[in-house]
């Protein structure tokens, strides 16, 4: 079955349709530069865009960086402040006239890498954790998601650093304002999974994101005292576990 993957970020909206039976897409995604000011009438314009470059969907996922509850957008750290307690999935449906599902980004990505990908089959404790724009995260006990996280927005100031969000220091964005090279970004990045390690002891942490596609220029410079992997999917690893969650909602997959 295909359904419809749409990925929200603080720089792109993305989507392909997703083969679930493979995780793979049916064609070629599609990428609309967020609009600037990310505010709710501009998204869900961006968004139908996305939509209609795709045949017909039964349904359609939809990630968005915040914590979303019942379909709701509680929080807006990367987004227009207009999101914050918007009715997303409902707005989402409308304009786009068939059933939505809108979940947290990293969730979405954490579904797709343990349906298919680096954490398929592993039991046990495991994080994923996506860099970006900000630092999004998944959180699984034995294959099951605990929704809403946002362990990206730990405050890293115990750690005698310049305080403030942990995506504040380590997120993808920064290494690139900052233009850090790849090994000092690496030990930000290893700093900041020491502290998420030390607070959960999971068994596994997968690394997503945009900047999972480089992990060959910094991950061997991570050590942390757990295995630490690159997501299989790398950045597709939204749009694909939007579209399995958006078919489990609709009771087809």
């Amino acid at each position: 079955m295909v359904v419809l993957g749409i990925d929200i970020g603080g720089s792109g909206i993305k989507g392909a349709p997703v083969d679930l039976a493979t995780g793979e897409f049916t064609a070629d995604r599609v990428r609309i530069e967020t609009p600037q000011p990310a505010d709710v009438p501009a998204v869900v314009k961006t968004v139908v865009a996305v939509a209609g470059a795709f045949d017909p969907a039964a349904s359609i996922g939809i990630t968005f960086p915040a914590v979303v509850q019942h379909g709701v957008t509680k929080t807006a750290a990367n987004v227009d402040a207009s999101w914050v307690d918007a009715p997303a999935e409902r707005l989402f449906a409308e304009a786009l006239g068939k059933p939505v599902t809108v979940l947290n980004d990293a969730d979405a990505a954490g579904v797709a890498e343990l349906e298919y990908g680096a954490g398929k089959g592993v039991s046990g404790l495991v994080v994923m954790v996506t860099f970006g724009t900000g630092i999004g995260s998944a959180l699984f006990i034995d294959g099951q998601l605990v929704p809403n996280t946002e362990l990206g927005h730990l405050q890293m100031s115990g750690l005698h650093l310049h305080g403030g969000d942990a995506e504040d220091y380590a997120s993808d964005r920064i290494r690139e304002s900052a233009e850090l090279s790849w090994p000092d970004w690496a030990e930000r990045v290893q700093t900041y999974l020491r502290h998420l390690h030390a607070l959960l002891w999971p068994d596994l942490i997968i690394i997503g994101g945009g900047v999972s596609k480089k992990a060959d220029r910094f991950l061997h410079l991570v050590d942390v005292p757990t295995t630490v992997v690159p997501a299989t999917l790398q950045n597709n690893a939204g749009i694909v576990g939007a579209a399995l969650l958006a078919a489990r909602n609709a009771g087809v997959a």
